[in-house]
């Protein structure tokens, strides 16, 4: 464990973070297997901005990588598209 004080704040602010990174990601994740499992195309059309711009902000914090979230989106995407 950590010694000095600039340290154990370290590890507090990590800690912070991290929990709220996998809140957000969770989140997401949620959103996005309630996107993919709706089978109404226009509520699909309305939820999709939303779930982009989800995945947007991950990628922006670097929560995941900025490909990962463009193949994400891209799936989600074509998902919906199969839907119409």
């Amino acid at each position: 464990m950590a010694n000095h004080k600039a340290t154990k704040k370290d590890v507090r602010q990590v800690a912070k973070r991290r929990e709220q990174n996998r809140y957000v990601g969770k989140t997401t994740r949620n959103a996005m297997r309630d996107l993919r499992a709706t089978t109404d195309s226009a509520a699909a059309n309305e939820n999709l901005p939303a779930v982009l711009s989800k995945i947007d902000k991950l990628a922006k914090k670097g929560v995941i990588h900025k490909n990962k979230a463009a193949n994400l989106k891209s799936s989600l995407t074509k998902a919906i598209a199969k839907i119409a």
